[in-house]
């Protein structure tokens, strides 16, 4: 696990977009794990821009999310999907066939862990899995005591995670459980980066940094892959040695 360390959430989005462009200059299609809520929206935001502004060419990348709450999809306000719409999908116009998205709504959840994963393996795997971390330390939606060897599946949602999640929702949302990427899907990735910003993530990450590697704090088992690279700001970071 590699650390860098930047005196501002601006700067940490430029690194780590800066570092993605780097790591996708070869040649060939790439998929990329995406996950939504406020830490990696500026990376995207950059991302996009540069896209459109006809700096970078993205033609050979393709995307599928990260995780969805049960029961929502990108048409429900407040939902991973409707995140992942806003500040990728949309800005970077990508046809259907270049992304893939849960839909939390679906009749047949099985169906869609399924489909993720064949969509992943139709790519021969992650290249990079974009990733942020809850207050609980939890990776996607995988939960603290999440099982490390679950591909994609439906689970539980922590008590946290539910409390926390109500900030994307204008009105109080019943959430209680989640489809997520699993532990060995991100792990199997090529490349994670995670994306830790704000004073009241330096407690979690010090756990995931300097604790036990256990899946009690799901982040923590990042310090096992082979080329994790941690993207975190000087509030973040405050409490490590």
């Amino acid at each position: 696990m590699k650390l860098i360390v930047s005196p501002s959430y601006e700067q940490m989005s430029a690194k780590a977009t800066a570092s993605l462009i780097e790591d996708f200059s070869a040649e060939g299609r790439k998929l990329v794990c995406i996950a939504s809520g406020d830490t990696p929206k500026g990376m995207y935001q950059k991302l996009t821009a540069m896209v459109n502004g006809g700096e970078l060419n993205i033609s050979d990348w393709d995307f599928i999310g990260l995780d969805e709450w049960v029961g929502l999809n990108l048409k429900d306000e407040g939902s991973c999907g409707e995140f992942l719409n806003e500040y990728i999908v949309q800005p970077l116009k990508l046809p259907a066939d270049r992304y893939r998205l849960f839909d939390g709504r679906a009749s047949d959840l099985r169906a869609e862990c399924t489909g993720a994963e064949k969509f992943i393996d139709a790519h021969s795997g992650l290249d990079v899995a974009i990733l942020g971390l809850g207050m609980n330390g939890h990776l996607g939606l995988n939960e603290p005591g999440a099982p490390t060897d679950a591909r994609t599946y439906v689970g539980p949602l922590a008590t946290m995670t539910i409390e926390t999640g109500q900030k994307y929702f204008k009105s109080p949302t019943p959430l209680t459980k989640g489809i997520t990427l699993g532990l060995a899907t991100l792990m199997a990735a090529k490349k994670v980066y995670l994306l830790v910003n704000g004073e009241k993530k330096a407690s979690i990450l010090k756990q995931v940094v300097e604790g036990e590697i256990s899946n009690k704090v799901p982040g923590s088992l990042l310090r096992n892959h082979p080329d994790c690279t941690v993207f975190v700001d000087t509030t973040a970071h405050a409490l490590l040695k």
